[in-house]
C-alpha cells in the first residue's frame, strides 16, 4: 500500500508499507475506518469470531515454518508504522478521553485524566513522536509532527472545554464535530464589542443578585451566582439561532437563576422584580392572572417577549415551572412542537427549544430520561433541543457521590447518543464557544446537544440556608473564590479592550438603576385589594355557550361516515378488520358504538377547521381494539389513515402511538395544548390508573396552570375506567382524585354512558369559547356493550347532557320511594338486574364537575320529596365520586343521601374475577332492593 499523494506518502519521509508490512498497515487502516464508524466492529466482540466447535478432534499439523528474517529496510518500516500507530492511538485517545483532562471546575479540582492520554502508557517518548510526520495522523494543520499535534490536542481537548463524542454512532455527525472542534473556529478571542457586551451582562447579573441579597436579606430568590454565564449564553444562543433562521425560542428551567433570566433575557423591568419582593402584586411579574387566580412564587413564573440580540429579534417564551424541577421539560417540547402544528411542512429550524437543567435533577429525575427518549420520535421531535445543565456540583445538601452513580451529571444523555460539551463556567470565552458549537450543530443536523456548564453555588440552596453545615470545605473555597465578573473584567482590561474606569462605570450604572427601581416602588405602595367576592362553585361561563348544540346534520354525517371507512383501491386491510369496518360503516343507521362516535366527532371537527392531535399508548388501534383510525396494509405493511383524507383543506391531524411513558407524554401534550389553543389535543392512557404515574403533571400543570400562571388549555385526558374484574390496576382511573382537584372551574370531569354523549363532549370541548381541560372516564366493557349504543338522531340535533333521566320506570312518579343516582358503567349493571316492572328510577350524572345542580334538581323534580335518594357506585367508599357528590347532594335534597357501594378499601378493586362478581352482585341487589 503506497501513498504518494503528498499527504503522508513516501515523498514526505519514506513512510512505505508493502510486502511483509502490508497486512499490518491494512489492519491499521481498517481499524481507523471502524473507529470512525465506517466499518462495523465484529459482532462476536472486539477480536475475530471464535472458531466453531468441531465434532472430531482436528488433525495435528506440524508448526509452520518461521517467516524469513526481514530486511533492514523492512524493520525500519515496521518501526515507523509502530510509531505511527501509537501516534494515531494517542490522537483517538484525546478525542475519546480528553474531557477527563479538561480543567472544567472553577473551584480548581484536579482533572482525573486517563492513562491513554500519556505517551508513556503506550511505550513511546516525545522525541520518538517528533519523528512521526503530522501527515501520518492526518492532522497536518495542527503541527509538523505528531509531538506538536499532541501538544495542540492537549490545548483543544484538555482546556476549559471537554468534549464527549465517543458515544455517537453516526460517523457523519461525529466527524463533523471532530473537524469543528479541531479547527478551533468556535474558540475565538472576543472582539472589543463582544467583550464589552459580555462584561455588561455579567455586571447586570451580579448587580441584581447582590442588590437583592443586601436589600432583602434572607428572602428566597435562588441566586444564579456561580453560574452567572447562563445569561450571556442564553442571549448568545438567541442571537446565533436567529442568524440561522430561528424565529421562536421556548425555554424551560427550574427556579435557580430564573429572576435573572426574566430580567436580562426576557426584559422584565427591575421595578417588576422589586415589586415582587415588596409584595405589590399589581406591579409585579404576574399581572395577567384570571380572577381569583392564586398566582405563584416569583421564581416559578414565566414570560414572553421579543428579544433582540446581534441585530436579530426573536419571540422568546420562558415556560412557568413548579418545584417539580425537570417536569417542565416535556411541557416546553410540546410547546415548541405546537408552534409548527399548523402544517407539518413548517420548517422545524424556525423553532428552537432550550432546556436548562440542574445537575442533581438531571441525573436523579426519571422525567429527564422520558423526555430525552422523545428526541427522535416522529410525533414528538422538535428539530433538536439545546440542553444546558447548570452544574452546581451539589444538590440541596447532597454531593454528587451520593446523588448519582455516574462520573458526570450529563451521563444519562450518553445512552441517547447525544454529544456532550463540558465547560468551565468561569471562562466566558469558553462558554460562548460552547454556545456557538451547540447552535451550529443543532442547525446542521437537527439533533439535541448537551452543554454541562460546570460552576458552583455561592450561597445555600436558598438564601436562608447555611451550606457550610454539610459542605464546610467546599464553601471555604467558594468564599475565597472571585466572582466571574471580577475575573473577566481583569482579562478584558488586561487585553486593553476596556479601561478600568469603564468597567467600574458599568457597576455604578447598574447599582443606580436598581436603587431607582426600588425608589419608584416605595413611592407607590398599593392598597390591600381584600379577598374579593366569593367564588361561584360552578364553572364560570356564558349560559348561552353552555346550551350550544353540537350535533352534525344527517347528510354531513353520512358523508363523513363514508369518508372515514374508505381506503385506496390498492390498499388491503387485514381481513378481520375489514369486516369490522364494513359492519361499522353500515351501523350508522342501526347502532353507533363508542369508537364509531369518536371517529365521527373528530372527522367533523377536522372538516370544520379544528386541528386534532390524538396520542397515547397504543392509541392508533386502541388498547381495547376499538378505534382503528390508522390501518396497516396486510400485504406490505403500509399505513393509511382514512380520517386524514376526508377532503381537501381539512385541518391538520396527528394520531400516533406514544412511547410507554406517562409523565413525559402527558407533559408534552399539555404544553402543546397551551400553544395550539384552538386545537383539540387528546392524550389517552392505556388504562386509566396509568395516569397515576403522570400525577405530577396533572397536579402541577393540568389542573392548576390557569390559576397559578394564567395558562389555558383544551387538553383532553382519556382514562379507561370501570370494574370488570380485571384487578386493582386495570379498574380505576382514580375518579376521586380529579374531583378532589376540581375547583374554581379549572377542569371538566365527565363519565359518559353513551357514545352520543362522548361525541358531544368532544365537540363541545373543541368548539366552546372557554378553554379548560376535560377529564373523561372512558369505558372498557361499554365499548362493545349492546345497550351502550346511540342512534343517528342522537348525533344530529342533540347536545351534551350533564344529567340523564330515566324514562323506563313503569310506575307513576309520585309512587316512587327510592331514586338511584350513579355515574358511568354501573348504570348498565343496574339495568341488567332491574326487573321488567321497574319502580326505582336510575339517574345518571354524566358530568360530576362542574356539579350540575340545576340539571339534577330538574331530574329529581318528578319524584316525591320523601323518596330515598341513593348514590350507587362500584368503587370503594373512599374512592369514586361519593366523597365529592355527598355534600352537593345533601345541599340539594336537604338531607343525607344513602351510600350503596363497596366499603372503604386500600386497593381499588379485587384481584379475582369471582370475588369481584360476588361483590358487584351484592351491591346491585342492595341498590334495587332484591332479596
Amino acid at each position: 500500500m503506497n501513498n504518494n499523494d503528498g499527504d503522508g506518502g513516501a515523498g514526505d519521509s519514506g513512510w512505505v508499507a508493502d510486502g511483509y508490512n502490508a497486512g499490518y498497515a491494512e489492519g491499521l487502516y481498517e481499524r481507523s475506518l471502524r473507529d470512525r464508524g465506517l466499518i462495523p466492529p465484529p459482532l462476536a466482540g472486539w477480536g475475530p469470531a471464535a472458531a466453531p466447535a468441531l465434532e472430531v478432534p482436528p488433525k495435528i499439523l506440524p508448526p509452520p515454518a518461521p517467516p524469513p528474517t526481514p530486511a533492514v529496510a523492512e524493520v525500519v518500516a515496521t518501526e515507523d508504522l509502530r510509531l505511527a500507530a501509537i501516534a494515531g492511538a494517542l490522537v483517538e485517545a484525546y478525542r475519546a478521553y480528553g474531557h477527563l483532562g479538561a480543567t472544567i471546575d472553577p473551584l480548581g479540582s484536579t482533572p482525573p485524566r486517563h492513562p491513554l492520554l500519556e505517551p508513556e502508557y503506550h511505550g513511546i517518548r516525545r522525541e520518538e513522536l517528533a519523528r512521526v510526520p503530522a501527515s501520518a495522523v492526518w492532522l497536518k494543520h495542527l503541527g509538523d509532527n505528531a509531538a506538536e499535534v499532541l501538544d495542540r490536542l492537549e490545548e483543544i481537548y484538555c482546556g476549559p472545554i471537554g468534549y464527549e463524542l465517543d458515544q455517537m454512532e453516526n460517523p457523519t455527525q461525529r466527524d463533523w464535530l471532530v473537524d469543528y472542534i479541531e479547527s478551533h473556529r468556535h474558540r475565538l478571542l472576543m472582539s472589543r464589542a463582544r467583550a464589552r457586551g459580555c462584561l455588561e451582562w455579567l455586571t447586570r447579573v451580579q448587580g441584581l443578585e447582590r442588590f437583592l441579597h443586601r436589600t432583602y436579606l434572607g428572602k428566597k430568590r435562588f441566586s444564579v451566582e456561580g453560574l452567572d454565564m447562563i445569561v450571556p449564553m442564553l442571549r448568545g444562543i438567541v442571537g446565533s439561532a436567529g442568524r440561522r433562521g430561528a424565529r421562536q425560542v421556548f425555554v424551560g428551567m427550574a427556579h435557580r437563576g430564573r429572576l435573572n433570566v426574566l430580567a436580562h433575557v426576557m426584559g422584565l423591568s427591575y421595578e417588576s422584580i422589586v415589586a415582587e419582593f415588596e409584595e405589590q402584586a399589581a406591579r409585579g411579574i404576574m399581572t395577567a392572572l384570571p380572577e381569583h387566580g392564586s398566582g405563584d412564587v416569583k421564581y416559578h413564573v414565566g414570560g414572553r417577549s421579543q428579544v433582540a440580540e446581534d441585530e436579530v429579534s426573536l419571540d422568546v417564551r420562558l415556560a412557568p415551572n413548579p418545584s417539580h424541577l425537570e417536569h417542565v421539560n416535556p411541557v416546553v417540547l410540546g410547546m415548541a412542537r405546537a408552534a409548527r402544528f399548523t402544517g407539518e411542512s413548517c420548517d422545524a429550524s424556525a423553532i428552537l427549544p432550550i432546556l436548562i437543567h440542574g445537575d442533581a435533577s438531571f441525573a436523579g429525575q426519571g422525567v429527564v430520561a422520558e423526555t430525552l427518549n422523545l428526541c427522535r420520535l416522529s410525533a414528538y421531535e422538535t428539530g433538536g433541543t439545546i440542553h444546558i445543565i447548570t452544574n452546581n456540583q451539589l444538590g440541596f445538601t447532597t454531593l454528587p457521590g451520593d446523588s448519582r452513580s455516574t462520573r458526570y451529571a450529563s451521563d444519562l444523555s450518553l445512552g441517547f447518543r447525544l454529544p456532550v460539551v463540558h465547560v468551565n463556567a468561569d471562562d466566558p470565552e469558553a462558554c460562548m464557544a460552547a454556545v456557538r458549537l451547540a447552535v451550529d450543530y443543532r442547525f446542521e443536523f437537527g439533533e439535541d446537544l448537551v452543554i454541562d456548564l460546570v460552576g458552583y453555588r455561592r450561597y445555600g440552596h436558598n438564601e436562608g440556608d447555611e451550606p457550610s453545615y454539610t459542605q464546610p470545605m467546599m464553601y471555604e473555597r467558594v468564599a475565597a473564590h472571585p466572582r466571574v465578573r471580577e475575573q473577566f473584567a481583569r482579562v478584558v482590561v488586561g487585553r486593553g479592550l476596556l479601561t478600568q474606569a469603564e468597567s467600574d462605570a458599568m457597576v455604578k450604572q447598574v447599582d443606580a438603576e436598581l436603587e431607582e427601581a426600588r425608589g419608584a416602588i416605595a413611592a407607590h405602595k398599593e392598597a390591600d385589594p381584600g379577598t374579593g367576592a366569593p367564588l361561584d362553585r360552578r364553572l364560570l361561563t356564558d349560559p348561552a355557550e353552555e346550551a350550544r348544540s353540537t350535533g352534525i346534520a344527517e347528510p354531513r354525517l353520512r358523508e363523513l361516515n363514508d369518508a372515514i371507512h374508505r381506503w385506496p383501491a390498492d390498499f388491503t386491510p387485514f381481513h378481520k378488520l375489514r369486516r369490522q369496518l364494513e359492519r361499522r360503516r353500515a351501523a350508522l343507521d342501526e347502532a353507533i358504538d363508542w369508537g364509531h362516535a369518536e371517529a365521527l366527532a373528530l372527522a367533523g371537527l377536522l372538516t370544520e377547521g379544528v386541528p386534532v392531535r390524538l396520542t397515547g399508548e397504543d392509541t392508533e388501534r386502541g388498547t381495547f381494539s376499538h378505534r382503528h383510525l390508522v390501518l396497516h396494509d396486510a400485504e406490505d405493511g403500509r399505513r393509511h389513515t382514512p380520517i386524514a383524507h376526508i377532503e381537501a383543506g381539512q385541518a391538520p391531524l396527528k394520531i400516533a402511538n406514544s412511547p410507554l411513558s406517562e409523565i413525559a407524554t402527558l407533559g408534552f401534550e399539555y404544553g402543546f395544548s397551551t400553544i395550539a389553543a384552538d386545537a383539540l389535543v387528546l392524550w389517552e392512557a392505556q388504562f386509566g390508573d396509568f395516569a397515576n404515574v403522570g400525577q405530577a403533571i396533572i397536579d402541577q400543570f393540568v389542573v392548576s396552570g390557569r390559576s397559578k400562571w394564567g395558562l389555558e388549555s383544551r387538553l383532553v385526558l382519556l382514562l379507561p375506567h370501570g370494574y370488570e374484574g380485571q384487578g386493582p390496576e386495570h379498574s380505576s382511573a382514580r375518579f376521586e382524585r380529579f374531583l378532589q382537584l376540581a375547583a374554581e372551574g379549572n377542569i371538566r370531569v365527565v363519565n359518559c354512558t353513551t357514545p352520543a354523549q362522548y361525541f358531544h363532549a368532544l365537540r363541545w370541548q373543541a368548539l366552546r369559547a372557554t378553554r379548560r381541560p376535560l377529564i373523561v372516564m372512558t369505558p372498557k366493557s361499554l365499548l362493545r356493550h349492546p345497550r351502550a349504543r346511540s342512534s343517528l338522531a342522537d348525533l344530529t340535533s342533540d347536545m351534551f347532557r350533564a344529567v340523564l333521566g330515566d324514562q323506563g320506570v313503569t310506575v307513576e312518579p309520585h309512587r316512587v320511594d327510592r331514586v338511584l343516582i350513579c355515574s358511568g358503567k354501573v348504570y348498565f349493571d343496574l339495568l341488567a338486574e332491574t326487573p321488567a316492572e321497574r319502580d326505582i328510577p336510575i339517574l345518571r350524572v354524566e358530568q360530576p364537575y362542574p356539579f350540575p345542580a340545576q340539571e339534577l334538581e330538574a331530574a329529581l323534580a318528578p319524584y316525591p320529596d320523601t323518596a330515598e335518594i341513593c348514590w350507587v357506585q362500584e368503587e370503594p367508599e373512599n374512592m369514586g365520586a361519593w366523597t365529592f357528590m355527598r355534600p352537593y347532594l345533601r345541599q340539594l335534597i336537604g338531607r343525607e343521601p344513602v351510600y350503596i357501594g363497596r366499603p372503604e378499601r386500600a386497593s381499588p378493586a379485587e384481584g379475582y374475577f369471582g370475588k369481584h362478581a360476588r361483590r358487584q352482585q351484592r351491591l346491585l341487589r342492595a341498590a334495587l332492593r332484591l332479596s
